[in-house]
């Protein structure tokens, strides 16, 4: 199974809400599908957003999801949408690189960040989902905040939605552990 599978076979089976449906055909209209996760860290390659939201989705799944309390919606919803803000963000361009071997000086291929609608990161995220499908207040909050400290720096306010919303918790863990752990097989575009 490829990795836009595996995202569309969660996706349909646990994201059932209004508008949830316009919201997965916008999103094979842009290149979320074929885009890269981070320009040159996590995914930096071809797929990556989507190989790294269904790894987010899984790694919430196996570790902090408790039946009693937890919605596979809410953490389908999270998971696989909390980088949305990533489509349309990058493009491929060149840069010159000295190649090792033969002293030249060669064009290679790499992701450049090209921002059509610099509204920031989680909060960017939340406002395109919102376009097409309402969210709980708990998933807005953990979407926003998944970043932790590598995005807003205010940690009060980051301490106070991680207190009232264990979501954001959840989310921000497995976006950890995914991106520093599970994800280091995925090569960079060179």
């Amino acid at each position: 199974m490829t990795p836009k599978e595996e995202f569309i076979e969660i996706y349909k089976e646990h994201i059932t809400r209004k508008g949830a449906d316009e919201l997965l055909e916008w999103l094979q209209r842009t290149d979320f599908f074929t885009a890269p996760a981070s320009a040159r860290y996590h995914c930096a390659c071809e797929e990556g957003l989507v190989i790294h939201s269904v790894s987010v989705f899984n790694t919430m799944m196996e570790k902090h999801f408790d039946e009693e309390t937890d919605s596979v919606e809410s953490f389908a919803i999270c998971a696989l949408l909390h980088d949305l803000c990533k489509a349309q963000f990058y493009k491929v361009s060149t840069r010159n690189v000295k190649n090792e071997q033969t002293g030249q000086w060669e064009k290679v291929p790499y992701f450049a960040i090209d921002d059509q609608f610099p509204y920031g990161h989680g909060e960017k995220s939340v406002f395109l989902i919102e376009r097409k499908m309402r969210l709980k207040i708990e998933e807005a909050m953990a979407i926003r905040w998944h970043m932790g400290e590598f995005g807003d720096k205010n940690s009060n306010v980051i301490s106070q939605a991680y207190d009232k919303y264990p979501l954001a918790v959840k989310l921000h863990l497995a976006d950890l552990e995914s991106t520093f752990l599970r994800e280091k097989g995925y090569s960079q575009v060179k």
